[in-house]
């Protein structure tokens, strides 16, 4: 799945994955990952979500990552904020007050890139992955966070065979199998999903179960 897919979604408004209202699971158990308040985190394919700005309003500084122009574009829009545009390496960086957008490949990050960064939200990169991709997003992310950033993980889980991704059925034993050789992987939330999602019904599904994940060293 390469970028032009996303950014072909984005530019026909097929964005079923965006949430309007701030995540629940971020709100309920962000504060378990005990990441000091003035820490930067990072937020991988993060599109225009309102989660940004909830990180933000917890006093943390905040880095995300996004491949289309129209969703970076649309976030500062939507949220009446003006950004300076800047051209860092690989990137075009949108950053207001404690908020940065990086456009451009998530696999263009290196190591500088990510410094300073003491946590990570992950709602909606793992799953927007097909299983190939999953694997180099993992090492890829391991290789360039720094050692000590702590994750929340949020992954769905169904018969892929019901239903094309994306968002992809991303199973325990496989988030156990990218994760476990450099984190402790420590399961905060399970439950069944599929009545209060029936546009998953509608697509096929006979069952939707979402899981949380704190990832930890």
């Amino acid at each position: 799945m390469e970028p032009d897919f996303w950014i072909e979604r984005w530019r026909q408004n097929q964005i079923g994955f965006h949430q309007h209202e701030i995540n629940t699971h971020l709100q309920t158990f962000w504060g378990s990952l005990k990441v000091e308040g003035q820490s930067r985190i990072f937020v991988p394919l993060c599109g225009k979500s309102r989660d940004l700005l909830w990180l933000r309003a917890q006093g943390h500084e905040v880095l995300g990552i996004e491949i289309s122009p129209i969703a970076v574009g649309d976030f500062f829009q939507e949220n009446n904020l003006t950004p300076r545009i800047t051209q860092t390496g690989a990137f075009t960086e949108y950053s207001t007050d404690g908020l940065t957008l990086l456009l451009g490949d998530f696999f263009d990050l290196r190591r500088d890139d990510l410094k300073g960064i003491g946590g990570i939200y992950d709602r909606a990169s793992l799953v927007a992955l097909p299983p190939e991709m999953r694997a180099r997003y993992a090492r890829h992310l391991i290789e360039i966070k720094p050692s000590a950033a702590t994750t929340l993980l949020v992954t769905m889980e169904y018969d892929q065979a019901e239903m094309q991704g994306p968002p992809f059925a991303v199973h325990e034993d496989e988030v156990r199998s990218l994760y476990q050789a450099d984190y402790r992987i420590e399961t905060l939330f399970s439950q069944q999903i599929l009545d209060e999602n029936p546009q998953f019904r509608n697509k096929g599904l006979s069952q939707l179960t979402e899981k949380v994940y704190q990832l930890h060293r």
